[in-house]
């Protein structure tokens, strides 16, 4: 389980938040979502320790992430992070052998454990049938599942990823948040995940951290679409939302005044 405990993100001495208190559960996947720069991304590189907080903690367990060293969180947490891409050389196997680091011996030899533990995360992701390939022939939405599988095979109660949908196309969307989703509950993984995917999400994520005003709620998508917190976020003159669907729909436009043709008199 993980746990915020008063905790305010921010960059130098601008704090984004105010002290935030929330939880995790175990064998969930939990959506973060916003407003553009509300923080998503850095309250993601803090949980993981990337970043530090301004004040407060995060607790994995008992244990405090910031006085955990490079390797004790590599056991704790997976990332999967947009802006950090691998070497496009590497084959899917080579790329979810990564995983397996934080693992083995410093001289980085494999045993016939590692070698099973990622080839069970290749087949959970669906991706054995293109293990030999380079990462460069991968479509997005293959590439994304073998960067969950190397997650997967890191074999961590938590993972954690930055926009996983952002580039894929829409069934490309719904394939890796039910992936994720299987993986939460089938092998009781802690899961959160931040996104854009607003509809996809509230249709597939357990639950939902949400970031507004400097605060954080948490529940279940319907709970918060019941208490008005999802409407008054994401609601603008273009948008409106539908609490009983969890979904979005245009505004009406308002009505255009008549044009009216200048008369030879006004030339």
């Amino acid at each position: 389980m993980l746990q915020l405990q008063q905790l305010t993100i921010g960059h130098g001495t601008t704090a984004l938040t105010a002290p935030l208190t929330a939880t995790l559960p175990v064998g969930t996947l939990t959506a973060l979502v916003g407003r553009n720069g509300c923080g998503k991304s850095t309250l993601l590189r803090t949980l993981a320790g990337l970043h530090e907080p301004l004040s407060g903690e995060v607790r994995v367990g008992q244990r405090v992430v910031a006085q955990l060293s490079s390797q004790q969180r590599a056991r704790e947490f997976a990332l999967v992070l947009t802006d950090r891409t691998p070497p496009p050389l590497l084959t899917v196997t080579q790329l979810v052998a990564l995983g397996r680091r934080p693992h083995t011996s410093w001289l980085g030899g494999f045993c016939s454990v590692d070698h099973a533990v990622v080839e069970a995360a290749m087949a959970e992701c669906g991706v054995l049938s293109f293990a030999d390939r380079p990462l460069t022939t991968l479509s997005d939405g293959e590439r994304q599942r073998a960067m969950i599988a190397r997650a997967l095979a890191q074999a961590t109660p938590l993972i954690l990823l930055d926009e996983p949908t952002a580039f894929l196309d829409f069934p490309a969307k719904v394939e890796t948040l039910s992936l994720l989703s299987r993986i939460a509950r089938e092998q009781q993984k802690t899961i959160l995940l931040s996104t854009h995917d607003l509809e996809i999400t509230f249709q597939l994520a357990d639950r939902l951290w949400l970031l507004h005003d400097r605060r954080l709620y948490e529940g279940t998508p319907k709970a918060l679409a019941d208490a008005g917190i999802l409407g008054r976020t994401f609601t603008s003159d273009a948008l409106t939302f539908d609490v009983e669907t969890l979904r979005f729909e245009r505004a009406p436009l308002p009505e255009a005044s008549p044009f009216v043709h200048p008369s030879s008199s006004d030339l």
